[in-house]
Formats: C-alpha cells, structure tokens, sequence
C-alpha cells in the first residue's frame, strides 16, 4: 500500500486484541509500568488541548532505553501504532492517545546525565523538565535559552518533538537552534546517535529533522543541548499603547534599527487586563497593547540599546515606558507574560489557543482581521504573542456548555490560520500541527510538497505505526476536504468525543 495512502494516517487503525497486547507488554515491562483500564489512564487521555479526549489501548511508563527499544520491536512486530507523550503540555493535540495504540510516556526519563560546562552543553534525558535544565547548572553561571511559557512543567523531549520557543527565541533561537545531538529508537527498535557534541558533523542534519517531527519518526531518548552563560546585564522595557497599530509599528522599528531583543513581546487590553488582576504585574489597563522589550549582554550595549529602545517607542506613540533594572521588578513584568494563559483562563470557562506566525510588517493588518473575524463569530480573543519574530498566540474564548461554541471556536481558529498563511506566515510558530492543524496543512503546501513529507515519513516509518494521523494529512484527505475549503466544523479525529 502506498504510503500517501495509508488508511492509518487518517486514523483508521486495524483493531488491537487487548488480551494479547497487554500479554506482550508485560511480558517487556515491569507490572507497574503498564497501565490499562479506565481509571488508571484516565490521566492520559488527552494533552494540553483538552477540548478533546481518548483514551488509549494501553499506557506504558519505561525507565530505559533497552525498555523502550523491546517495546518498538514488539508493537513493530504486532502492527501496533505507538504514540509517545511526555509531560502533556503540548498544545496542538500531538500527543493525543488514539484507542487502538499504544501511549509511550517518557516521564521516567528524567535524569541531567552530564554539564560539560567547558564545551558549553549538557546531555539530559527526555523527561526533565526545560526549567530544570536551567535550575541545574545555574550554579556555573549558565542557563538553557528557550523557555516555553510551560517551562517548570514541559519536558525536554516534548520541546524537541515539537520545536519548542519562547520568549526568548528571537535572539536565542528555537528548540532547533539550541540542540546538538539526539539519541533517538526507531520503530524497528534500532538505536541511533544523531549529531554530536561539537557544533557541527558530517552528513546530512537529522537532528534539525527529528526537531519538530512530533513523534512521527522515532522516540528521542537523549539530547545534548546547548548551554550560555548568563548575561552579565539585563534591562526590561515596558511601553504601553493606545493604539494595537501603533505597538506592531513599534516592534517594526526596533528591529529595522538593528536591535536584537533578547525578547520582544506583546499583549492586548484583554491579555493585559487578565494578567494584571491574575498576578499584579504592574501593566497599565487602560493600554490597547503593550510590549515588553528584554536587552541584554555587556553592560554597556545594553545600556546603549535601551537609549536607541525608548526613543523609538516614544516615536512610536508609546506611552509610559518604564525601565527595569533590579531582577526582582524584571520578574515581576515577565511573570503577567508567563502567566497569560491560565489568567485567561479566569475570565472565560474555555478558550482555544492558537499558534500562527507573520512578518512583523504585518502585525497591524494582521490583528485587525482577527478582531473582525472575532466579530464575525460573536467571540471573544485576547492576543499574547512574541512579537519579535511574529508568532502569534490569539486565545479564542468560549463555552463549551454553550452548544456550538466549541465547533464555532474551531472555525476562527482556522480562519486565523488562513490568514496567516495569506500574508505570508505560516500555521505554527512552536506548538505544532498536531491534530489541531492538520486540515490547514492543505492549505499551507501543495500536494507535491505533502508528497515529500510523505517520503520522509516513509524512510523512517514505512508501515505508519508512529504517531498516525498527527502533522501531515494525506493527499486523499485533502482532495476530500477540498484542498483550499477546509470543513473545520467537523470532529479533528473520527475517534475523539468532545466533552
């Protein structure tokens, strides 16, 4: 069967004998780390995206990488899909359980193996958390750039899958940007280092492949990650707005100077207004839109760089441009950021959070048309997003008792997408296409492009049993759903029940 047309990446999977299943799994794994029945992986029925939910065949917690290269062989063998999860952070429905395969959780993995502080990395297992990396070698005067707004929660093997951000990625770069080396097992059960410690190899780039691949072409068992050390000099920057136009001209401005953020990050009136009664960040409410604008490095850059920074927002239109210096007021105003999305969730019983990304001169146009399309569908958005590199964040709010809604809210997620992609972004900047985007992927490439996809796909995975139905449709599916006209009202997956 060709592998552009294999039924299993559209989510029809052959049935799992239960019995026979569990008999293998245990027969590979400790009793305690296979769970089945309703009540023990219940947990695990869905990730981040919560609006959906599965449960799966089996869940199975192995604590090392001969577990792990068993457990591929064996479901490898029985045609069993496995899905891989790690902390269930993840906000596009990557890690979604499907009922007839296998949930591989990677939270026991959670051991820092090695700092080489003098070569500036340090290899870690899958399951420690981003902020730990950070917390582990702070000792040394180093940290690990990106960092998810998730960071004390998400792990590191879920940043790979998904090529994590943050707000600090635009000087730092991504998940991809800041990763050397990966160990990863194959569906077969093979064993493969890609990468090295040093900063480049020979060959061609695996691990930027596996980084972003969303657990469809191996399960990542180690990474080598890039450490720096901490800046000797921070300065943030806040500026509020009375126009939204004005702070996206604002952004435009600092970067067209030459300036490179360490992050430049911006909110609207109801982010701010959410954040502000959530943690007491000292945000001014009245504003439209503010950002916040981090410096760092030598002192007297910085201090340079914060000069140039202010007198482009105040020509900007900026108003109340406030300046900290002492790390105490710095997290404060970095706290209203990273605390965004569970103070939306304060004041909307559900929202729907989406993850598109523009080019900064397009910021203005861009969050009108979601404030008209919000209009159009009778809900609400508020707007959080790192500004500097254009990866937006518009949090749709809803009630899922209200029926409808839920379906309604999918629909403006999707048209906010479109438009993305129609002034030359793109579906994702950092949470991946999941299930969540996988109808918009039609819109984003062109069969030939998807055929690719499909290839990789293939080399790697031949008989589609990673992760199936997550990240790349099938050309059949979208020839269905008619390339261009995606029916976003429909169930994301023909297994899922909403709430």
């Amino acid at each position: 069967m060709s592998a552009l047309h294999d039924p299993r990446l559209d989510g029809e999977l052959p049935r799992v004998d239960r019995g026979r299943l569990l008999a293998a799994l245990r027969a590979l794994l400790p009793a305690e780390a296979v769970l089945h029945g309703n009540e023990a992986i219940a947990p695990f029925e869905c990730d981040g995206l919560s609006a959906y939910r599965q449960r799966p065949a089996a869940v199975v917690l192995p604590e090392t990488v001969d577990q792990v290269q068993s457990l591929m062989r064996r479901m490898n063998d029985m045609g069993v899909p496995v899905v891989t999860r790690g902390a269930g952070t993840g906000l596009s429905g990557g890690a979604l359980p499907l009922a007839d395969a296998v949930l591989l959780v990677m939270t026991r993995f959670s051991r820092i193996l090695e700092v080489d502080a003098d070569n500036l990395c340090a290899r870690v297992q899958p399951g420690v958390t981003n902020a730990a990396i950070s917390e582990a070698v702070r000792g040394l005067g180093l940290y690990y750039a990106p960092d998810p707004s998730s960071q004390i929660a998400c792990s590191i093997g879920g940043n790979v899958a998904e090529n994590a951000g943050g707000v600090h990625c635009l000087k730092y770069g991504l998940t991809v940007n800041n990763v050397r080396s990966l160990e990863v097992v194959t569906v077969d059960g093979e064993r493969l280092r890609l990468g090295s410690a040093a900063l480049d190899g020979p060959g061609f780039d695996l691990t930027a492949l596996l980084t972003g691949s969303e657990g469809m072409l191996g399960v990542i068992t180690e990474v080598t990650v890039n450490l720096l050390p901490v800046p000797a000099c921070r300065r943030v920057l806040l500026a509020g707005f009375d126009a939204v136009g004005a702070a996206g001209d604002a952004v435009a401005a600092i970067i067209a100077a030459g300036i490179v953020p360490a992050g430049l990050e911006m909110m609207d009136a109801p982010a701010i207004r959410a954040a502000e009664a959530f943690c007491g960040a000292g945000y001014p409410t009245d504003a439209a839109a503010i950002l916040i604008c981090e410096l760092d490095g030598v002192e007297g850059d910085v201090e340079d760089e914060a000069t140039r920074v202010r007198a482009l927002l105040a020509a900007a239109g900026a108003r109340d441009v406030r300046e900290a210096t002492e790390a105490a007021e710095q997290a404060r105003l970095w706290q209203g950021r990273k605390s965004a999305f569970p103070a939306v969730g304060r004041i909307s019983p559900d929202y729907y959070c989406m993850d598109g990304t523009i080019p900064r001169r397009e910021i203005a146009r861009v969050l009108q048309g979601i404030s008209d399309l919000a209009e159009r569908y009778g809900l609400g958005v508020a707007n959080v997003f790192h500004a500097g590199d254009g990866n937006l964040h518009p949090l749709i709010l809803y009630d899922v008792m209200n029926p409808g809604e839920l379906e309604k809210a999918e629909r403006l997620g999707g048209d906010i997408l479109e438009l993305c992609v129609s002034v030359g972004g793109t579906i994702t900047g950092e949470h991946g296409v999941g299930r969540e985007k996988i109808d918009q992927m039609c819109v984003q490439f062109s069969d030939a492009e998807l055929a690719a996809f499909h290839g990789i796909k293939a080399a790697f995975d031949p008989r589609g049993l990673m992760n199936p139905g997550k990240a790349v449709p099938t050309l059949a599916r979208c020839a269905e759903i008619g390339g261009m006209h995606v029916h976003r009202g429909e169930l994301p997956h023909p297994e899922l029940e909403r709430f």
